[in-house]
């Protein structure tokens, strides 16, 4: 994918809240920052609350590029930031997360709710079925997803899935890691 002077994007998962502990914050805003020292593009739900707003902020503030989709129904409640170098309002959900996943090089999964389970399973889903080979990183933060993680573990061992299904998926518990293993996606 190429953007305003970038040629990797990296699509970014997260809560429209903050969470209850400062390490989530902090992660978002690292990782943001990382991305944009990197050169390249963040991808993201063009909130400006919660982590997302963090790690938007995070990234325009260190001079990176932007690319927000958030639907309609949405633009009050996550206080759509509309100061991003791209800012697209689509009609709902669906087109949301279709906008964002076609628009960026890897996926990224910071702590979150319902909405990031949401777009993390379905991204793991497409990649199960060999319908993309983008990376999809877990950041783990404070051990966030060690729930999710064991709860994969179960599905595996009940039958439900091939343990191919973990290799689809890298855990990295810091902004730092998550930059590196991006490093060598590319």
């Amino acid at each position: 994918m190429s953007g305003t002077g970038t040629d990797y994007s990296v699509c970014v998962y997260c809560g429209s809240r903050p969470g209850t502990l400062p390490a989530y914050a902090d992660a978002a805003k690292a990782l943001g920052e990382a991305i944009a020292q990197a050169g390249w593009r963040l991808v993201y739900g063009a909130g400006d609350v919660g982590l997302m707003g963090i790690t938007a902020r995070a990234t325009q503030a260190a001079g990176g590029d932007t690319f927000g989709v958030i639907p309609t129904h949405l633009l009050h409640a996550e206080v759509g930031k509309r100061d991003l170098t791209r800012f697209i309002v689509t009609e709902n959900m669906h087109e949301r997360k279709k906008v964002m996943f076609m628009n960026s090089d890897a996926v990224v999964v910071l702590p979150g709710g319902a909405g990031s389970l949401d777009e993390f399973f379905e991204v793991l889903t497409w990649a199960q079925l060999g319908l993309h080979a983008k990376p999809i990183i877990l950041m783990n933060v404070e051990g966030f997803w060690t729930p999710l993680i064991g709860l994969i573990d179960h599905v595996i061992a009940q039958g439900f899935a091939d343990a191919s299904l973990k290799d689809l998926i890298t855990v990295c518990d810091t902004p730092a890691e998550t930059m590196t293993t991006l490093q060598g996606c590319r």
